[in-house]
């Protein structure tokens, strides 16, 4: 039997448009970027030869972190936002970078595991609030 009361209406989907796709690729391309940078500047803090290797052989870890991180939760819709993208890929990239380098005989102890939480929240945060502080700037411009 037919119900005469009319359907209620849908919620109206809240949340940030979907980023175009060449802000994602950038987005992808900044973490990964500053990524090789943390983990170049930790081998150069460290006076550690095999600058390229080197410097692959300490990322991978944290890049295959970055990684999931952006796979499981999607981040291509919504990179640049602080929160929660932002936060969600430098927590993903530290916590699955330190798990990853644990489970391959990598060195993982406490003073390590704050720099690279106070070095990535920089990196990857930081361009973050660069970018969404341009933003506001030219909303306001076009919007006076």
């Amino acid at each position: 039997m037919a119900s005469s009361t009319p359907p209620l209406p849908r919620p109206a989907v809240t949340g940030p448009a979907p980023a175009a796709p060449r802000t994602a690729v950038l987005a992808a391309c900044a973490d990964v970027v500053l990524i090789l940078i943390f983990a170049a500047i930790g081998r150069d803090a460290h006076q550690r030869g095999d600058v390229v290797t080197g410097v692959l052989a300490t990322a991978w870890p944290f890049l295959a972190g970055a990684a999931l991180t952006w796979l499981t939760l999607r981040l291509w819709r919504a990179p640049l936002p602080v929160w929660p993208a932002g936060a969600a890929v430098w927590l993903g990239t530290v916590a699955l970078g330190m798990i990853l380098r644990a489970v391959t005989g990598q060195t993982v102890v406490l003073p390590f595991v704050i720099v690279a939480l106070l070095s990535l929240g920089v990196f990857l945060l930081g361009y973050r609030l660069v970018a969404a502080a341009v933003r506001r700037r030219n909303t306001r411009r076009r919007n006076p």
